[in-house]
């Protein structure tokens, strides 16, 4: 019953996104860690990739019988691995920035554009999955607020 609940709708999505921006914060502030390190190579995950797969999975989901309901089924990348409840990260070397004299390949100006970039989706993702449970709990509560 529960699990009929939390697997329809937006839900599952919402859940996955709130799990990929939570990973990739901790990738985005490792490279802002490391931004004066000898050698060090900034690495991320391809956040296009990330979102490929997750339309490809609702479409899927959509085709079934009941489109709004039941397992999101997500295909695991060579950087994002989907665990049954949980999410995991292979970042990779990105090599778009330029590479200075200790040879790092920093770029401040992009790492602080990325983890705005992600903050923003992480944070509008928490408030919309947020609004459903608030919607849950009116039902559950029969009573409007």
């Amino acid at each position: 019953m529960i699990q009929g609940l939390t697997d329809s709708g937006s839900m599952p999505v919402l859940s996955r996104l709130v799990q990929f921006t939570e990973a990739r914060q901790s990738v985005i502030t490792h490279n802002i860690a490391n931004l004066s390190t000898p050698n060090f190579r900034t690495i991320d995950v391809s956040v296009d990739g990330f979102r490929s797969q997750l339309g490809e999975a609702v479409d899927r989901r959509r085709r079934r019988v009941n489109p709004t309901r039941g397992e999101l089924p997500l295909d695991d990348s060579r950087q994002v691995k989907f665990g049954e409840q949980s999410l995991s990260l292979r970042p990779a070397q990105i090599g778009r920035n330029v590479t200075f004299h200790d040879r790092n390949n920093r770029d401040l100006e992009r790492l602080m554009q990325d983890l705005a970039e992600n903050a923003l989706a992480h944070n509008a993702s928490v408030q919309l999955l947020r609004s459903r449970f608030d919607i849950l709990r009116t039902a559950i509560r029969e009573r409007v607020t």
